[in-house]
Parts: C-alpha cells; sequence; structure tokens
C-alpha cells in the first residue's frame, strides 16, 4: 500500500472512530443533563461540550503518542485502567451533584425561594464545568493508539492530519449530539423540574456511569 493510500484509509479510519465512539452517552449525556438542570443556553452548552471534548481527545492522542515512544502495551492498558475509572468518576460526580440539588431543592422549599447567596459562593455552574472537563480528560479512547501505530510510515504533517480528523470528528460529534440533547431536554419543564432538575441531572449520570463501569467491567 502506498503512503497515499494509507493515509487515505487512516484518516477516514480516524474520522469513522472519532465519529461513533462519541455516540456513547457518557460522551455527551453528563453535559446536556447539566446543561438543562443549569439551564444554560444551546450555545454555552456547546461549549462545554467543546472544552470537555478537546480535553477528552488531547489526552487520547498524548497516550498515543507515549505509547509510539515507549511502548503501546503500557499504555493501552494504563488508558483502558483510565477508561474504567472514568465511569467511577461519573457515578461519583453524579451522586454528589443529585445531593447538591436535593439540598438546594430543600432549602427552596423551606424559604420558599431560591437561596442565590449559595448559589453565588459555590458558583455551581463554573465547578460543573471543570468538574466534567477534568471527567473527560480522565476517559480516553484507546483507540486512537493503534491509529498512530500504523501511521507511523508517514510525515509529521500526514500524521499530524490523522489526528486533527480524528479530534475534528470526536467534538464535533460531541458538540452536535449535546446541542440536539439541549433541544429536546426543553421539553422538560414546569415547577417541578424547575426545583429537582440538579438532582434529576446527578440520577441520570450516575445511571450512565453505572452503564459505563459495567460494559468495562
Amino acid at each position: 500500500m502506498s503512503t497515499t493510500s494509507l493515509f487515505v484509509s487512516l484518516a477516514v479510519g480516524a474520522i469513522t472512530i472519532g465519529s461513533l465512539h462519541s455516540l456513547a452517552p457518557d460522551h455527551w449525556v453528563p453535559i446536556a443533563a447539566v446543561a438543562r438542570a443549569r439551564n444554560w443556553s444551546r450555545g454555552r452548552a456547546a461549549r462545554v461540550a467543546f472544552i470537555c471534548g478537546f480535553g477528552h481527545v488531547t489526552v487520547s492522542v498524548l497516550l498515543g503518542l507515549l505509547a509510539l515512544m515507549f511502548g503501546a502495551q503500557l499504555f493501552q492498558s494504563l488508558g483502558e485502567r483510565m477508561v474504567s475509572v472514568a465511569g467511577l468518576l461519573l457515578i461519583g460526580f453524579g451522586v454528589a451533584y443529585a445531593i447538591w440539588g436535593l439540598r438546594g431543592a430543600f432549602v427552596h422549599r423551606l424559604h420558599g425561594h431560591h437561596h442565590h447567596h449559595y448559589d453565588h459562593v459555590h458558583d455551581a455552574s463554573r465547578a460543573s464545568t471543570w468538574s466534567l472537563f477534568l471527567i473527560y480528560c480522565a476517559d480516553p479512547c484507546v483507540a486512537v493508539i493503534p491509529i498512530l501505530f500504523a501511521a507511523a510510515p508517514l510525515s509529521a504533517v500526514e500524521t499530524l492530519c490523522v489526528v486533527v480528523a480524528y479530534e475534528v470528528a470526536t467534538v464535533g460529534a460531541m458538540v452536535t449530539l449535546v446541542a440536539l440533547a439541549h433541544s429536546g431536554a426543553q421539553l422538560f419543564k414546569g415547577k417541578w423540574f424547575e426545583r429537582y432538575g440538579d438532582s434529576v441531572a446527578g440520577a441520570l449520570i450516575v445511571a450512565t456511569g453505572l452503564m459505563v463501569a459495567i460494559l468495562d467491567w
């Protein structure tokens, strides 16, 4: 196979893998759930998805580059362990977020209004964004490692193009799915959801984390 054919094949493979693996619920459900609970605009939800996706794919590529330099087995094993831990991190984040939501709902019910001072001090939206970012960074896609190994005969520019194709496909799919989910989530309205939305989002994130943990068992 010529290097040109190899480059095209790997680029198509990177785009396919990046797009398809982003369909997994853990890539977009947590972001969409928090976005609805925090009443983020579609633009903000998309920006958070972009940030989380960028962290996710960048760690994946870094693992792949380290595997090229020091050996695939070690870093593929490390990546798989990080993936299994990511499920537990999602569960922990979901539980904490649900408890925080219940506390806020209780305070609201007790005082008959939102506890704005509590929200301001803890800056829930900012904390949620950074928590999600760190969780996605801890959840790399180890499938990129064999792609980078296969790209070894290519030039540095061609390899970079394959990496960019993978990153654009992954991040683009995550942003698109979050935007679509954001539109669908707007159907859930009412006082009950506004009061318990954070708790519902936390429970949904826990369910997603449990699914990831079970599948990676």
